[in-house]
């Protein structure tokens, strides 16, 4: 590890017990900064609820008003995620009611990007919305920082990921695919316990100025595009605990994994791919049968370059 990541880890690794919630409070009022927390949400109508009523009872009252607006961006959900969202005290909002003029693209970071333009936050937080046993400490944990420290930008959780009954191997994608690109071509990222995680939290003057990967590569582009951005000490991560959530097939997370590889590649080379898809294999009566997806190519603009956006921006 570079000696600048291990100086990194000893001033920029946290836990959330660091900051206590009247000291980020007290902060947040002296300040002045507004934060937002965002849950992209697609038919995640199982957990939503609980996170949305957590949030709000920990972390939206007049003895602890952490959190000024919580909106769950649904992505085209054909459960109930939006019922269940809106009882429990968030404002919902249909991806495709966002910026109508640019048609929506699948994929969480197209979500992501349009989130901006429907939050006012000084301070934008992404929690997603399938996560079990919900703590509110994740969003109190990662907005802290940025609440008492002027010098940072944007802050990833860090977590146990345990999958079944084995604890600490969750993540698979970000031990195969994510962490060995981020060692081999960004090493001062090596030092993210978490990099593909969901949740994080950003100063919006950062988020602005990024391109958003519409499909499962946001976060990695987000944090390797922060770190060209604002620099490695702008950038921090802090200890919330475990993280309980839904787990991805095999297949799901190799589409998973080749969508971050063409995040990654083209940061590294801005070409084009040569062949942007994954072909994957499923048994049938005859053998094994071919399903071919689309790899994610698209990105969205910096979002201060949108025109709604800066009218958005002065209402």
């Amino acid at each position: 590890m570079l000696e600048e990541v291990e100086r990194w880890l000893s001033r920029r690794s946290w836990s959330a017990a660091d900051r206590p919630l009247d000291a980020i409070t007290a902060a947040k009022r002296r300040t002045g900064t507004t934060v937002s927390v965002v849950l992209p949400a697609l038919n995640e109508e199982a957990t939503v609820g609980q996170i949305v009523a957590a949030v709000r009872r920990e972390l939206m009252t007049a003895a602890v008003p952490l959190v000024d607006e919580l909106v769950v961006v649904d992505s085209g959900s054909t459960d109930r995620t939006a019922e269940v969202a809106a009882a429990a005290g968030a404002r919902v909002v249909h991806r495709d009611a966002i910026l109508p003029r640019i048609a929506a693209l699948p994929g969480k970071g197209e979500v992501l990007w349009r989130s901006l333009l429907v939050t006012t936050g000084d301070v934008v937080c992404f929690i997603d919305a399938d996560l079990k046993d919900f703590d509110p400490g994740f969003v109190s944990g990662i907005v802290g920082p940025l609440l008492t420290d002027p010098d940072v930008e944007f802050v990833k959780a860090m977590y146990d990921r345990p999958f079944g009954d084995s604890p600490g191997q969750g993540g698979r994608v970000t031990e195969l695919v994510a962490r060995p690109l981020l060692n081999l071509h960004w090493p001062q990222l090596a030092g993210f316990v978490q990099p593909l995680g969901g949740e994080y939290a950003a100063r919006r003057s950062l988020l602005e100025r990024l391109p958003f990967p519409v499909g499962y590569g946001v976060e990695l582009g987000l944090l390797v595009d922060a770190l060209h951005t604002v620099g490695l000490d702008a950038l921090a991560q802090v200890d919330v605990g475990v993280r309980k959530h839904r787990h991805q097939d095999g297949q799901a997370l190799g589409r998973m994994a080749a969508a971050i590889y063409r995040t990654a590649q083209l940061r590294l080379s801005r070409a084009h791919l040569v062949r942007p898809s994954l072909t994957q294999f499923e048994r049938g009566e005859d053998g094994f049968v071919p399903r071919t997806y689309a790899v994610d190519t698209e990105e969205r603009p910096p979002m201060r370059e949108i025109s709604e956006y800066a009218v958005h921006r002065a209402a």
